[in-house]
């Protein structure tokens, strides 16, 4: 039995999705007739109160649409320093969109209202316009954590009385609402557009739904095959995202679970340094001195259990549907007898 607690994109597809990926009515979606692609960016809209969707093969694409969608060449974007849109997606804010980030230091990733109202520019020319602000849900690189409704709807009141576009990566979008108990209806009225990750926690084999207005969504279409992102008969993924979406929202408590469970071990080992609060599914520790991240992952992986490093002295485990409370029992005992 092998183990793996890289990333909750490991995730094989279970027999029920796979039957549905099987049965899917495909056709060609650029001609915008693939009725299944059709019923996922419907179903995901409506979730989220919102007009329309775009599928896309990934989250990095669907976030960068959205921000060269709503920028121009020299606008600045707001988003924390912790972002996936700044940190992991290769420079795409000024690759694909000629704007630059404006990085501000929030708490564990999430930044406040007043925070984005101190840091828009003033109407001067030699300034880069502020257009956008950015928030990410789960916030990865901070181990998981999770913006409250409120935080988010006092950015997006802000951004309301600036006139700034307002985006969400909602990479784990999923995994914030379960541990706040908020509704997506109410959450995607906040924001101007979302990005909805289907292979992270809800397990499918990729792609990730872009939400907005009907005419900001035709543009971002627009973007979409500009990007390369054009997808023929892709009913056959976006199936996957819809059996997700029915079947996979409600048993991401059970992966919280187990990743607090993994944590209140981890901390109490002699070389672990550090740990940050575990929220959702997400697990990041600092090894001490006593244990350099090599030799821990080597040892890991000789008990068949697959790790990485996630910077100098630190390790990342994410928990997810391909991890059950048999692989958790085990990953314990292996961590206490290291």
């Amino acid at each position: 039995m092998t183990i793996d607690l890289r990333s909750d994109t490991v995730t094989k597809p279970s027999k029920g999705m796979l039957e549905a990926m099987f049965s899917a009515k495909v056709g060609d979606d650029v001609f915008r007739e693939d009725p299944t692609v059709i019923e996922l960016e419907e179903k995901t809209a409506k979730l989220f109160s919102k007009e329309a969707g775009l599928f896309c093969p990934s989250g990095t694409m669907t976030n960068q649409i959205a921000i060269k969608t709503h920028t121009q060449p020299g606008d600045e974007v707001l988003c924390d320093a912790a972002a996936h849109i700044y940190n992991y997606e290769g420079g795409g804010i000024s690759f694909n969109s000629g704007a630059q980030a404006k990085l501000l230091q929030g708490d564990r990733g999430r930044f406040t209202a007043k925070q984005v109202e101190e840091n828009i520019n003033a109407n001067f020319d030699w300034l880069t316009r502020t257009s956008l602000v950015c928030i990410e849900n789960t916030v990865n690189r901070a181990g998981g954590s999770y913006y409250s409704f409120s935080q988010m709807k006092e950015i997006s009141d802000t951004c309301k009385k600036h006139k700034l576009s307002y985006h969400l990566d909602g990479a784990r979008i999923f995994n914030a609402l379960t541990a706040t108990k908020d509704k997506t209806s109410d959450v995607g009225l906040l924001f101007d557009s979302i990005s909805v990750c289907l292979s992270k926690g809800l397990g499918t084999p990729a792609g990730s739904v872009l939400l907005g207005t009907k005419e900001f969504i035709q543009r971002a279409r627009r973007v979409r095959k500009v990007f390369g992102g054009g997808m023929r008969q892709t009913g056959f993924i976006a199936a996957a995202g819809v059996y997700a979406l029915e079947n996979n929202i409600n048993r991401l408590a059970d992966d919280h679970r187990r990743a607090k469970l993994l944590g209140e071990t981890i901390k109490s080992l002699p070389f672990v340094e550090s740990m940050m609060p575990v929220d959702t599914n997400i697990v990041i520790f600092t090894l001490s001195d006593k244990m350099q991240s090599e030799d821990f992952v080597n040892k890991l992986a000789k008990q068949d259990i697959k790790a990485s490093g996630f910077g100098k002295q630190t390790i990342r485990f994410v928990t997810h549907l391909d991890f059950d409370d048999a692989m958790l029992e085990r990953t314990i005992l292996v961590l206490k007898a290291m």
